[in-house]
């Protein structure tokens, strides 16, 4: 018997650790999922509460197959060889995670298996190209994407692999509930969260291969147009494999009937690689979960500006763009990808406040929460990371809103005090004075900073950093 340890991999096809039939890893194989308070410490209410219905679901689609889901909580570490010893399993098996949390996780659980003379193999699953794959021609890790992406794209894909039949699996049933958010202790999310199983991703990579990406390229910053595939959070938990995703996109290229519409997926694709690129930055540098990728001669000096953070946080601040994407992570646990930047931006080079607080929120609110991913994001936004642009280069909010949301469609859902102002007194807010404001929208704030005058104090910030003063 061989047991398969399920952690983001919430499915059964696609799935290269499930489906492994090597000579060492034959007999029936015993799903298991441990729920590791190690890691739910790490994880907000959001994506718990999407993980818990994750697990629901794969527990169904193995029950369909006359097996079931065995669903643990403890300390991985301690589980599986009690587990193994139980079951009288030889080995287990897995698909690699790449966080300094998850690998010092994974080495406890190598070692702790190895001394109770269990077999172990992980598999990489969570992306196309394993980190370090990918390597400049000296072969050292790329530290700017765009020649990161150019190989990406260039490199050949392996297919989806099958999903395991009844046989595959060990006949086994289990009694035991997978537990609430109140039984681990997590409050309800505030937020809406998306459905979390294989069918509900699978519906949305379909009809986001019929129709949206085909215009993606266009339309994919414009948040109102909602031209997205929205499968962040699916990926993140892997109630779809990206072998699949991929292969969608493949086919969709083929469908194309234009050059456009084949330029747009090829830039759908090269999110996919964006993402793996970050995959790759982490497990490099597992210290920019805390720390700078970029070294400045001293250290920035980031504001302590309690009051501004909780401005920001509840989507107060006085700049509509800003407030609708953190409102729309209120309502969400998501936010559109160019709102994302937005707000970073915002936090970072407007507040002058450190990045790591807003990646802390983002981490607790967001229910797509990938560590590899937000921290690239945020760093990029804080020019404290791989990007090769310079730390001058700093967002106009209100100039990212106009362009952006032109007809205040994204800002007006979201920010209902302003759901009867005309768009172009929206994206004038920061010129109008009190009077005026007050006759449009009374219950919205005015700016809580002045951007002109915060852009030269963030430029002086990094030029002092820089050691440049």
């Amino acid at each position: 018997m061989r047991i398969h340890w399920h952690r983001r991999d919430l499915r059964i096809e696609d799935n290269p650790a499930l489906a492994s039939n090597g000579a060492d890893a034959t007999g029936p194989v015993l799903p298991v999922f441990v729920l590791d308070p190690a890691v739910l410490d790490h994880a907000g209410p959001p994506r718990v509460a999407f993980m818990l219905d994750a697990l629901d679901s794969l527990r169904s689609a193995y029950r369909s197959l006359d097996s079931d889901l065995l669903v643990v909580q403890g300390n991985p570490v301690e589980k599986l060889p009690e587990i193994a010893a139980n079951r009288d399993a030889s080995m287990v098996s897995w698909n690699r995670d790449y966080s300094g949390l998850a690998r010092e996780r994974d080495t406890a659980v190598r070692q702790a298996l190895e001394e109770s003379g269990i077999k172990r193999r992980a598999h990489h699953g969570a992306v196309l190209h394993e980190p370090g794959s990918i390597r400049t021609n000296d072969g050292d890790p790329y530290s700017v994407f765009t020649y990161f992406g150019r190989k990406w794209h260039d490199r050949p894909k392996d297919d989806p692999v099958d999903p395991p039949t009844g046989e595959d699996l060990v006949t086994v049933e289990t009694d035991t509930s997978i537990p609430t958010l109140a039984d681990l202790d997590v409050e309800e999310p505030t937020a809406t969260i998306p459905p979390a199983s294989t069918a509900a991703a699978h519906d949305r990579l379909r009809n986001f291969c019929e129709a949206d990406i085909y215009r993606y390229e266009e339309r994919r910053d414009y948040p109102a147009d909602r031209c997205t595939s929205r499968l962040s959070p699916q990926l993140k938990w892997g109630t779809i494999g990206i072998r699949t995703v991929y292969e969608a996109t493949e086919q969709a290229r083929k469908a194309a009937s234009t050059d456009a519409e084949r330029e747009s997926v090829d830039e759908y694709q090269s999110q996919l690689a964006w993402r793996e690129f970050y995959a790759q930055v982490l497990w490099f540098n597992p210290h920019v979960v805390e720390g700078n990728y970029k070294s400045y001669e001293n250290e920035i000096e980031w504001r302590k500006d309690a009051e501004a953070l909780a401005a920001w946080k509840a989507g107060e601040t006085g700049y509509p763009i800003v407030d609708a994407g953190m409102r729309q992570l209120q309502a969400e646990a998501y936010m559109h990808n160019r709102v994302r930047m937005i707000v970073a931006a915002f936090l970072t080079k407007d507040l002058l406040i450190d990045w790591r607080a807003g990646y802390d929120w983002f981490r607790e609110k967001l229910v797509d929460h990938d560590t590899a991913n937000d921290t690239g994001g945020w760093q990029w936004a804080a020019s404290t990371g791989t990007d090769a642009q310079p730390y001058f280069r700093i967002f106009n909010p209100m100039t990212q809103g106009e362009r952006y949301d032109p007809d205040g469609e994204y800002i007006r859902e979201f920010v209902p005090e302003l759901a009867g102002v005309p768009a172009d007194v929206i994206h004038s807010w920061h010129e109008l004075d009190q009077g005026a404001r007050e006759m449009h929208a009374p219950e919205y704030p005015a700016p809580i900073v002045d951007h002109s005058e915060r852009r030269e104090q963030a430029l002086a910030m990094f030029e002092r950093a820089r050691g440049d003063e």
